[in-house]
């Protein structure tokens, strides 16, 4: 008995211990293995139905919803309730037309270009049903980008939302010669050759069509193109097949949402964050979503208490909109108890949470058509996500040391890429097998080649470049540093610089143009600058230049500010150019000056070959040449340390910090325009268009430009 006792007490010590220790040492044990668990239950089960060759797809599985709980709200838009079954009904008659009037056949591609409506995901399951794969197309993207998404994807065929057909008359007729024809939402149209489907959809059947045309075999048949900012010009047709879509509609699942829960989704359903994971996840729980056409941030709350909303999407800037709205006895009278999303900076979370309460922010690192995903289900304020042991064998990355100045990985004697110590900032890589497969972009195998890197470590492998800088800490957890290329985010857009300064460049009075992003302090991301130099015997246009961009540009890569030069050559690499001026604007990487000064940045350009760029870097650096506060600057003190150091300066600009409430208006897609643009653009154009696209957004003062301030 005695012995048994001893037995006992040793036994009870030693699990004692081992549950201190664990708590000491490995503090995340068993919620990392318990998440794991079910996300690797997830992939197996996905595996098996693909031996099996029986694939429930997205779209089966909200056939099933329909027949399971047909009358259970399915999505709430503007006071319209649309049930299960309302959506299966309309897209079931919208498949119909789709066979029987449009003409389509499985397999064929058809690009949809409609915002946030319920009709999006009709008009999208109606073609689904019929077998057919389709393109979101950004609503923002006109003309040349435009006409560049059909020949990536093959679509001949264009489904547009109502609101979206005045778009498409710059190049309807370009559409129409190269054989493409366009279907509108609605019931008559005033172009002869642009079909209309409202008055088709009224007659036809809501009974289903043969379920063979949906039927699918295999999971990595592609079902959906969803468009990326190319690094290299123009929008790329990232591959989503079936089993990307139901890795992302597992999301809110994985992250303990149920049935019972309200999502609400106000990101654009023709990024993969809304229709993949939001729009996906919600039919896999079967739950109900309010689909907004727009984020408010007046209306956000006011929204979550009228709807019971308990989970929510986010982007980074949209917590911070939130933030910046005037503080109410409300603020934390609401059910929301989770947002899922990315790009959370840690102070924006911080004040998110000490104001609106303790809601899980649940962080997921990912891009539309990369192989890796990390998701951030501990919580850990300022990190994207979390690895760990287990995570490492079942999922193949690495973080690669990264020359920032030759802008390319860091390589031994060998050739081969050196692996960051735990903490140091790296290139994120992944690497690409059959259980992690990369299916690229449609249309062009050297955009899906360019994506990869060979012979990283050993000769023959290959890695999914992921163009991100980032870092894991000593206890797993991921953070993201910066992007690495010529792309950067901005309004939760990747810019392509190339795009931009290709569409600059078409215009006349420009000689040479180059585009970067610049950091401002309390915001996400990088805003665009311009940098130019106008062609001999031309003068510079504003209003040209904006109507221009305007027409040409999606409002997030509108470039903010632009920059007059005499001379492109003097930057002799321009990327140095760039860090200096990101730094001066906000705390760039290189760190010169405080991300909390007011920094007073003076675009230098020599008066003769004498001065070279890094001198003049290296006089700022020595002197610290930070103007702070124009009010505080005597224009003559600036004068006499440009002509100390043999400088002209052309243009004097101010880095925002002190923050105005102004309204941010569709047009230029820029702070108002009459402050944003004041010395470029006419005053006069501030005052058009100005649908709000977010009310009452806290903005920085912007910069302001003046020409000849000091000779």
């Amino acid at each position: 008995m005695t012995l048994s006792l001893g037995w006992l007490w040793a036994l009870a010590a030693g699990l004692f211990s081992g549950h201190v220790l664990q708590k000491l040492c490995f503090p995340y044990f068993w919620r990392d293995l318990w998440f794991l668990l079910k996300v690797v239950r997830y992939g197996v089960g996905l595996e098996l139905s693909a031996l099996t060759s029986n694939v429930c797809t997205v779209l089966e599985r909200f056939i099933q919803q329909a027949q399971r709980i047909p009358d259970k709200p399915f999505v709430i838009f503007e006071g319209g309730v649309h049930t299960y079954r309302d959506i299966e009904l309309r897209s079931n008659r919208l498949a119909n037309v789709f066979l029987q009037r449009v003409g389509l056949r499985k397999g064929d591609c058809i690009a949809l270009l409609m915002s946030n409506e319920p009709d999006f995901l009709c008009v999208w399951f109606g073609l689904a049903k019929v077998g057919c794969s389709v393109a979101f197309l950004n609503t923002n993207i006109r003309s040349r980008s435009l006409l560049h998404c059909f020949s990536c994807c093959g679509a001949k065929t264009l489904v547009v939302g109502s609101d979206l057909v005045d778009s498409l008359d710059g190049i309807l007729p370009s559409l129409l010669e190269d054989n493409i024809q366009v279907w509108a939402m609605t019931s008559h149209s005033e172009h002869p050759q642009m079909h209309t489907l409202l008055d088709k959809i009224a007659g036809a059947s809501d009974r289903p069509v043969p379920a063979e045309l949906r039927a699918t075999t295999s999971l990595k048949s592609p079902t959906l193109y969803i468009f990326t900012s190319g690094t290299t010009g123009l929008p790329k047709a990232a591959v989503i097949t079936h089993l990307q879509s139901l890795k992302a509609a597992a999301g809110f699942w994985a992250f303990g949402a149920t049935q019972e829960d309200v999502m609400y989704i106000c990101l654009p359903l023709y990024h993969s964050a809304a229709s993949l994971i939001g729009i996906g996840g919600t039919i896999k729980l079967g739950a109900t979503c309010i689909l907004k056409k727009k984020f408010s941030a007046s209306q956000f709350w006011k929204d979550c208490r009228k709807h019971d909303v308990t989970v929510f999407q986010y982007i980074g800037e949209l917590c911070r909109y939130l933030c910046n709205q005037p503080k109410t006895d409300e603020d934390k009278v609401h059910k929301v108890r989770m947002g899922v999303g990315n790009g959370l900076r840690q102070d924006v979370w911080r004040e998110f949470h000490s104001r609106f309460g303790n809601i899980q922010m649940c962080e997921v690192y990912g891009s539309t058509e990369g192989n890796l995903c990390f998701m951030n289900h501990v919580g850990k304020i300022g990190t994207v996500g979390r690895s760990n042991f287990f995570y490492r064998l079942l999922f193949k990355y690495d973080l690669i040391k990264y020359d920032m100045v030759k802008d390319e990985p860091v390589t031994d004697q060998n050739g081969f890429c050196q692996r960051v110590e735990r903490g140091e900032t790296g290139l994120l890589l992944s690497k690409v097998s059959a259980t992690s497969p990369f299916f690229g972009y449609a249309g062009s195998k050297q955009l899906t080649e360019k994506k990869l890197m060979r012979n990283v470590f050993v000769k023959g492998d290959a890695y999914f470049n992921t163009g991100d800088l980032m870092a894991e800490d000593q206890e797993g957890f991921i953070c993201f540093r910066d992007r690495v290329g010529d792309t950067f985010r901005w309004k939760g857009e990747n810019v392509a610089t190339t795009e931009v300064t290709e569409t600059l460049g078409l215009v006349d009075f420009i000689q040479e143009v180059n585009v970067y992003g610049v950091e401002i302090q309390g915001h996400e991301g990088r805003a665009g600058m311009a940098a130019m130099i106008v062609r001999p015997g031309h003068t510079f246009d504003g209003k040209k230049l904006f109507e221009h961009v305007l027409r040409e540009i999606p409002a997030y890569a509108r470039p903010l500010f632009i920059r007059l030069q005499e001379e492109m050559e003097m930057t002799s690499t321009f990327k140095q150019l760039e860090d200096l001026l990101a730094t001066a604007t906000g705390g760039g990487r290189t760190g010169m000056f405080s991300p909390h000064q007011e920094t007073l940045i003076v675009d230098m350009v020599r008066e003769n070959n004498a001065i070279k760029l890094s001198e003049i870097q290296q006089k700022i650096i020595e002197d610290h040449v930070n103007f702070e506060g124009i009010n505080s600057v005597r224009l003559s003190t600036v004068d006499r340390v440009l002509k100390r150091n043999r400088l002209r300066m052309k243009q004097l600009y101010r880095a925002p910090s002190d923050r105005v409430k102004e309204q941010r208006f569709q047009c230029g897609g820029m702070p108002s325009l009459d402050t944003a643009c004041q010395g470029f653009f006419p005053r006069c154009l501030a005052r058009q268009n100005v649908a709000c696209d977010v009310d009452e957004v806290l903005w920085p003062d912007p910069v302001r430009s003046h020409d000849a301030v000091a000779e």
